[in-house]
């Protein structure tokens, strides 16, 4: 980067806030059994932000459990549920519609 003249910049600190623990409204039906023995069975996913250009974006990603690879994702400039519909209708697609998918989120709010 020095050499091409580049540098980094970091705008302000930002505090991210606690999770407040699981919800008991939502079972933890993966119970962090994170090994999976089939593709196709269970999803994990999460949104993250990107500096793009001149403004953040939110990429949310369906990582299939047992290939640990990115089946589905979509990016946003609003971290909202259409955002994570997108990538969940398109790790759907990718995978041939598999019936009875298991999907897990850490359940925290962006």
């Amino acid at each position: 980067m020095r050499e091409a003249g580049m540098t980094c910049e970091q705008s302000g600190h930002y505090k991210y806030k606690k999770a407040t623990g699981e919800r008991p409204d939502i079972p933890n039906a993966l119970n962090r059994e994170f090994n999976v023995e089939k593709p196709n069975k269970v999803s994990c996913g999460d949104i993250t932000y990107v500096w793009a250009g001149s403004r953040w974006c939110y990429l949310a990603t369906v990582i299939d459990l047992y290939t640990r690879r990115i089946v589905g994702w979509a990016i946003s400039a609003q971290p909202d549920s259409a955002l994570v519909v997108m990538a969940l209708e398109m790790a759907w697609e990718q995978r041939g519609q598999p019936a009875g998918v298991m999907f897990h989120s850490d359940q925290r709010k962006p």
